[in-house]
């Protein structure tokens, strides 16, 4: 029998299970796919219940773990096989070089001299970034990773010439004993490219909800301006798209949750940068549960936000001037329009990060990928991974998963 427990997956609730776990005594194993902690959360301006920034829970949690002997983690790294039962598993995870030796050096300047650039994922492709990079603000751990692949020749020779980083840096293999598994493994933004008749993908200035939290993110490409991609100059008329690609058979068939509060918090977004801007939320129902139906009443009081009941049919780019027209069926009027506007947003869907992914441990998925089972086997889902959560439940959701671990390797 093993008291260790394993959490995959570093976001939100990951670092809550883990942290609760490590804070009462048992050994925690942290891996995390990306070269950071912190998930989703961190690619936020700000996330309920309070609006506060990332760095608000993200950077209280990675004290915790810093100060916690007990917690073991590892970046860029994935679980590739388990095997065992309850009490009792052999893990392996494989894990990529960073490429750079151990150390919080500030590596900016030798990055900002290579002449490479590749897409900049944290920034969800309104960005680039450098093959040496530390592009996740508050970043943990503070430590730069190299992208070999992405180093031009005269990089390479740059690269090669620092005391910080290791071009031979070999990937390796490591074993783990744990006794329970945290499956905590997030969600990722539905693929906007499917969404063809929204222009997601195609039109510049129709971005997903994601991509206006970067670019309302005083760390985004915009240092927190709101502004068009296409041009750069400032939205005089927005509009928000609900259930882009959710509750639809063809796409996410079902919804997912917190779309609704995310608008109507990036719709006061645009209200405070630009007190003159007009703003339209198009939706199927609005869904504010609980506490935040008064967050609703705040929204509807700004007179230069509507929320119009209306299903939208398609959308249209004016070429020349870069403005999207929105087709819309007005449920209540009972009328179809077109409206012009400078930028649109698309609420897409919270997809579970499992979907289409080939598991390495036996617990069943539903067929949208989220987990529905494997308790029985000391491994539990936490997170966006068992249903679409917004950060508070999420948070909840790691202590639940938490406590259940620690309830099996206690042998009850």
């Amino acid at each position: 029998m093993s008291n260790s427990i394993l959490v995959v997956g570093g976001g939100f609730s990951g670092l809550t299970a883990a942290i609760e776990a490590a804070e009462v005594g048992y050994e925690v194993y942290i891996v995390e796919k990306t070269p950071f902690l912190g998930g989703r959360v961190a690619q936020l301006n700000k996330y309920f219940p309070k609006l506060c920034p990332p760095s608000c829970g993200l950077e209280i949690q990675f004290q915790r773990i810093k100060k916690n002997p007990r917690i073991k983690f590892f970046t860029q790294a994935e679980v590739t096989a388990v095997s065992g039962d309850a009490g009792n598993y052999t893990v392996k995870v494989h894990i990529e070089p960073r490429g750079t030796v151990p150390s919080s050096a500030d590596l900016s300047l030798l990055a900002s001299s290579l002449e490479s650039d590749v897409d900049n994922e944290f920034e969800l492709g309104l960005a680039k970034r450098k093959p040496l990079y530390m592009s996740v603000p508050f970043a943990f751990p503070s430590r730069f990773v190299l992208d070999k692949a992405a180093l031009s020749r005269a990089d390479e020779l740059k690269v090669g010439k620092s005391a910080f980083c290791d071009m031979n840096e070999a990937p390796r293999d490591i074993e783990l004993n744990v006794g329970s598994i945290v499956v905590a493994t997030g969600w990722k933004p539905y693929d906007v490219t499917k969404l063809s008749n929204l222009g997601a993908g195609a039109f510049a200035n129709c971005v997903s909800n994601m991509q206006l939290e970067r670019l309302a993110s005083a760390s985004g490409p915009t240092a927190g301006q709101i502004k068009r991609p296409s041009d750069g100059k400032a939205p005089k008329k927005v509009a928000f798209v609900q259930c882009a690609g959710s509750r639809d058979q063809n796409h996410l068939n079902y919804c997912s949750y917190i779309c609704c509060m995310a608008s109507l918090k990036q719709a006061l977004y645009v209200r405070e940068q630009y007190p003159d801007a007009e703003v339209t939320v198009y939706y199927i129902d609005l869904r504010t549960p609980g506490r935040y139906d008064k967050f609703l009443r705040k929204v509807k009081a700004d007179e230069k936000i509507a929320l119009v009941k209306g299903k939208v049919a398609g959308v249209e780019e004016d070429a020349a001037t870069g403005d999207v027209i929105v087709e819309v069926e007005d449920a209540v009027k009972g009328e179809k329009r077109k409206y012009r506007y400078d930028l649109v947003v698309l609420a897409t869907g919270m997809q579970p990060s499992l979907a289409g992914q080939k598991l390495p441990f036996d617990v069943p998925v539903d067929e949208e990928g989220f987990i529905v089972g494997g308790e029985e086997k000391g491994i539990f889902a936490a997170g966006c991974a068992q249903k679409p959560l917004d950060v508070m439940r999420t948070a909840q959701s790691g202590t639940s998963a938490a406590l259940k671990a620690i309830q099996t390797v206690r042998g009850r």
